[in-house]
């Protein structure tokens, strides 16, 4: 079998560290004295899961890892691999350890991507030793990975590089003769490093394939990479956005709450920062909606509708007019006065409802279309409110008789509802003279 030359790999694939010195990154970890970096350097090999972005060295820790175990590397992606796939690691796992006691290190890549069987086919060889497990994954481990296997294993997150990790990589890159660029002696801008590094979002692996590219088309200037070429070839990039997986939440939970904090300038730049990561606005519509209810509520009344408009208005103009009706309802929401009052009455009035069983309606409640209905007292003693003093009623009940009266919605002292909240202050101690009187 003929083996490909080491230059026909990506530059991304050459570059991957092969000391721990080399290693960028992740110094929360890996610093002098952390947890990880002893283990590592003490060989005391355990079963850990490694959370993070795209591109933040999770495969190359991994190599490292076995490396200085002396271990064997046998490396899978859920996304190819089965159960099959997980007996073939297993056996060869076992024939190491029979041979020459060596230890195996299973990587699995893309972990989150097996279903709940596979991930458990892993439990007893993780448990008697058979190999030391090593998962990856770009989802948060407490919604995508079974709670048996996430007991075995010691989750490490990894955090997206900074621009000057980037840049540190990319610079290591085009100096270096023997696995990077270095032959070709290029020459790049101080700009160019910069704008590249920031582009690449964080994400190392991104950062030197478009080094690589830029690298190919520096022969036709002389060996220079300038601002311009990097700007081209960066210009289809987008932000590290996930359509749905944890960084969605994320950010989309960043963007309510800022509006929740009223707070109308960083909302917009979650919504903005959302939007060039592709999300849908349609999605974030209807979430405006939602914050319109929980958050703004009777204090603004005007702000659902303002949401609901924009929804309407993006659904009829598309991108990008309608998106610019989305922003205006989020200024609008996030620069309004805040009242939680209905969101909590709801929440407690459905508790109530859950909790509390079948009780009956009321007889003074219930509708008498009929004579028998009438006979059997239904809507007996009803007191019909518009022909009450004030149209109100005062003293009458409305809950279940095993209920008693509760009282779920306490308006703010902010906006409309301060003026609901007197209101319903004044009748609520009418109800109290009036069952007072009555006694």
């Amino acid at each position: 079998m003929i083996k490909s030359h080491p230059d026909n790999q990506p530059l991304a694939e050459r570059m991957r560290p092969k000391t721990l010195e080399e290693y960028v990154g992740q110094q929360h970890i890996l610093g002098e004295g952390k947890q990880l970096r002893a283990a590592i350097e003490q060989d005391r090999l355990h079963s850990m899961l490694f959370w993070g972005p795209p591109g933040t060295g999770k495969t190359t820790l991994a190599r490292l890892i076995a490396h200085y175990s002396g271990a064997e590397f046998i490396t899978m992606s859920a996304v190819l691999s089965g159960v099959k796939d997980i007996r073939a690691a297993v056996k060869l796992a076992k024939e190491n350890h029979a041979l020459d006691g060596r230890n195996t290190v299973l990587f699995v890549d893309e972990v989150h991507r097996f279903n709940k069987s596979q991930q458990d086919a892993f439990l007893p060889h993780v448990e008697d030793g058979t190999f030391s497990f090593i998962g990856a994954t770009t989802e948060n481990p407490s919604f995508e990975l079974n709670n048996a296997l996430l007991s075995r294993v010691r989750t490490y997150v990894l955090r997206a590089l900074t621009v000057d990790d980037i840049k540190l990589i990319l610079q290591s890159a085009i100096n270096d003769r023997e696995r990077g660029l270095g032959k070709l002696k290029l020459e790049i801008d101080k700009e160019a490093l910069g704008f590249l590094a920031k582009a690449a979002d964080g994400d190392a692996r991104r950062g030197l394939n478009w080094l690589e590219i830029a690298a190919d088309l520096a022969s036709d200037n002389d060996n220079k990479i300038t601002l311009a070429t990097i700007e081209e070839i960066a210009s289809e990039g987008v932000r590290r956005f996930d359509k749905g997986g944890d960084l969605f939440y994320e950010q989309i939970s960043a963007l309510h709450k800022c509006v929740r904090g009223t707070n109308p300038d960083a909302a917009l730049y979650w919504f903005c920062r959302m939007i060039d990561g592709g999300c849908d606005p349609i999605y974030i519509a209807r979430r405006v909606v939602r914050m319109a209810s929980e958050d703004i509520g009777n204090a603004d009344p005007r702000g659902l509708s303002l949401a609901m408009d924009a929804w309407q208005t993006y659904e009829r103009l598309g991108s990008p007019e309608g998106e610019l009706a989305i922003a205006q309802a989020l200024v609008y929401l996030a620069s309004a006065p805040k009242s939680n009052a209905v969101y909590m009455a709801y929440n407690q009035a459905m508790r109530d409802a859950k909790e509390s069983g079948s009780l009956d309606v009321p007889m003074h409640l219930r509708n008498a279309p009929t004579s028998f209905m009438k006979d059997m007292d239904y809507g007996k003693d009803y007191r019909y409110a518009h022909q009450e003093e004030g149209a109100y009623a005062a003293g009458e009940t409305y809950f279940p008789e095993e209920m008693g009266e509760r009282v779920y919605y306490e308006p703010v002292a902010r906006g409309l509802e301060l003026k609901i909240g007197e209101k319903l202050a004044h009748l609520r101690e009418q109800d109290r003279l009036a069952r007072k009187n009555s006694k």
